[in-house]
This record gives C-alpha cells, structure tokens and sequence, in this order.
C-alpha cells in the first residue's frame, strides 16, 4: 500500500478547511484553467493573427518548454523566500502575462507572452500543493484530495471559459483568466500567512542529480513519451475537428469532467487492488489504442475517443505523479521537479510536432507517432518495473517533504 492510500486510511475532511486553503485552491483552479483555456479557441486565433496551425501551436510549446526549465528554479526559489512569496510572484507573472496575450498583434509575441505565463505558472503550481497541505486540517489525505479536484475542476472549467468568452472574442479569455488570477492574488495575500521554510534549501541541480535514481529516471522516461501522446490530443485535436468555439470547449469540457472523475475517484481504487505498475501499463494501452482509432476515425468517432482519452489521462496522470513522488529517497518536492524537467518537454514537443508531421505526410501520422510513443511509455514501466517499487524513507515520506509537484498533473 502506497503512503497516499495509507493517508487515506486516516481520514480527513476535505470540506473543513481554513479560509487560507479555499483561497489557494481557488487560485490552483484558475492556474489549471489555463491549460485547457486556448483549446477551443485555437482556431480563432489562427484566423484573427493570420497564422498557421503549426505557428499557433507554439502557444503551448513555449509555454511548457519554460515550465519544463522552471523546474531547476522553482524549488531553488520557494526553499529561500518561502512559499507565500513563491505563490504571489507566481500569480502576478500570471496576471501579468495573460492580460498582455490578450493584447497581442502577431503570433509572435503572443507566443512569447505565453512564455511569461509558463513561468509565473510553474512557480506557483509549484508550490500550491505544499502550501495547501501545510495549511490544511485533516491531514495530508484530505489535501491533496483538494489539491485533486482543483486540478479536475480546472481542466474541465478551462475550455468551457475559453468557449464562452472566446465565441466574442479570441482576446476575452486571456483577460478573464487575468482578472481571476487577480482575485487570486488578493486572496492569497489577505489570507494565507507564510508558510514555514524546509529546513535545507534546494540548489539549481539537485532534480537533475535526482534523476540519477533508477527508478525516478524510468517514470520519467516513461512519462516523456506518454505526455507526448496526452498533449497531441489536447493541442492538435482542436485542428482536426475544427468545430466552433463552443461546441469544442464542451468536447473538451467532458474530456476534462472524465479526467477528474478517473484521477481522483478511479486511480486510487484501481492502484489499492491491482498495483501502480500494472495499472499504468494497462492504460498506457489502453490510451494508445484509443489514439489509433482517432487516428482514423470518423469526425464522431474523434469526438467520442477524445472524450473517453480523459478517462486513461486521468488515471495515468495520478499514477505517473505518485510512482514519481515514492519511488526515489529524495525529498518529494526535488524528485517531483526532476520528474516534471523530464516529461514537460515532451508536453512542448507534441503541440509542435504534430502539426509539422500533417503538414509533411497526412492527418493520421501525428496520432500514429503519438499511439506508438504511448506504447513505447507502457514497455518502458513494464521492462523496468522491478525497480520501480516505493522507496521506505522517513524523510521522503513523512509531512514535512510534502510532494510539490509543478504541474504536476495537467
């Protein structure tokens, strides 16, 4: 039994929380929003700057490729200022950076806004879920199930404001995700108090040397090539289907609805009864068969597939993140960073690629290559399962090494 299914055990309201905890959960909410947010909207804004799919794409290739290297800072920063600090810097460069994407003339510098956005989005995703277990009552169960569903409601609310508010215009849901992250910040600022500071800071390369773990490497390695597959589903499909503002964001509203569902409900259950290990290799297939019908599915065969991809996304996401928190003796937040630097280059790689490969081959391609990168990620945790077992360290599992994953799960 893992160490969150023996939290779990313990009990813990979610419901019952301090004002500072509501007030840093609805934050994470919005920061999860923007994930989802241009989904339906990428069309418009090829249209409304005159760009290419290809060139449009890069809206998510900067913004996890700076995510990915944020890595290396955020712990860095968070151990020496503190994780109030780290969260109100992370949110002004939110809100910054939106309201200026939603100023943007060419694709170019809304690309590089988007970048700005990546950033301030790392160091406070970063550390959220550090802070909302350190101010949380009921144990750290009930945190992180809080944590959870704010990343559900999140990725499920995100296409459905980019729909609603992008149907008028494309530059509404950039200055509606500024304005709730400003509520955002003047929550936090009212409510949370500062959070004690881990007793050794993390230095610039220490996710990297974490990375020298067998077993961290492997779910790392696993979950590059399976986010390559997840984020060709959440950036490319938009193209294929090329449905309006609404009807796309409520495509990906139920996608987003089933992925919560299945990683806070499902994951668990299924990890408690048949094993991290097996049951990411069985999604993992499952995911890639479900690429290869989209692959060349009627337009209601994509929809219905995409849909159901949030269910294996969802499972895959919870069981990825904790294999990655349990498997190594470092401290969580520096082997959660190290796992992230490895995966989020492959969330910058897919949105790029894919439209690339359409452009030199055909439609089906992109989701060919993403249905054998998922196969390649389910040979990887089988073949390298033995070492993939839950490090027994009391620094790494106990409260004050609390997972802080940035991004952690999209």
């Amino acid at each position: 039994m893992s160490a969150a299914h023996r939290d779990a055990a313990s009990g813990g309201s979610i419901l019952r929380q301090p004002m500072a905890v509501w007030a840093t959960a609805f934050a994470a909410v919005v920061a999860f929003m923007g994930i989802g947010l241009v989904d339906p909207i990428l069309p418009s804004i090829a249209k409304g700057l005159d760009a290419s799919p290809s060139q449009v794409s890069l809206l998510f290739t900067s913004y996890f490729l700076i995510t990915a290297v944020a890595m290396l800072v955020t712990g860095f920063v968070s151990s020496r200022i503190g994780g109030r600090r780290t969260l109100l810097l992370g949110l002004a460069l939110v809100v910054v950076f939106a309201a200026l994407s939603g100023t943007s003339d060419s694709v170019g510098e809304l690309v590089g806004f988007r970048a700005g956005w990546g950033l301030g989005n790392a160091l406070f995703v970063s550390t959220s879920l550090a802070v909302i277990v350190g101010a949380a009552s009921g144990g750290s169960a009930a945190a992180i199930l809080l944590y959870e569903s704010a990343l559900g409601l999140g990725m499920s609310c995100g296409p459905l404001l980019g729909a609603v508010l992008g149907d008028a215009s494309w530059r509404y849901p950039f200055y509606g995700t500024a304005a709730l992250m400003a509520v955002g910040f003047v929550a936090i600022t009212v409510l949370l108090k500062e959070q004690p500071r881990p007793a050794a800071k993390v230095g610039l390369l220490d996710p990297v040397k974490a990375l020298g773990h067998k077993g961290l490497a492997a779910t790392a390695g696993s979950a590059f090539f399976y986010n390559y597959g997840f984020f060709t589903v959440l950036a490319f499909t938009p193209f294929v289907l090329d449905m309006s503002p609404y009807k796309s964001g409520a495509v990906f509203f139920c996608w987003g609805v089933l992925l919560a569902l299945c990683s806070v409900l499902v994951a668990p259950r299924l990890q408690a009864r048949f094993g991290s290990v097996n049951v990411a290799a069985a999604s993992l297939v499952l995911f890639a068969a479900d690429l290869g019908v989209i692959a060349y599915g009627s337009k209601p065969v994509i929809v219905t597939c995409v849909i159901v991809s949030g269910a294996f996304i969802g499972i895959n996401n919870t069981v990825f993140t904790e294999m990655a928190l349990e498997v190594s003796d470092a401290p969580r937040p520096v082997a959660s960073a190290g796992y992230n630097f490895v995966r989020w280059f492959a969330a910058a790689a897919a949105p790029y690629l894919a439209p690339k490969l359409e452009e030199h081959f055909d439609v089906h391609v992109p989701f060919l290559v993403a249905t054998a990168a998922c196969v390649v990620a389910a040979g990887v945790v089988v073949g390298t399962r033995r070492v993939l077992t839950p490090a027994e360290n009391d620094e790494h599992v106990g409260v004050t090494s609390t997972p802080t994953p940035a991004a952690a799960r999209p």
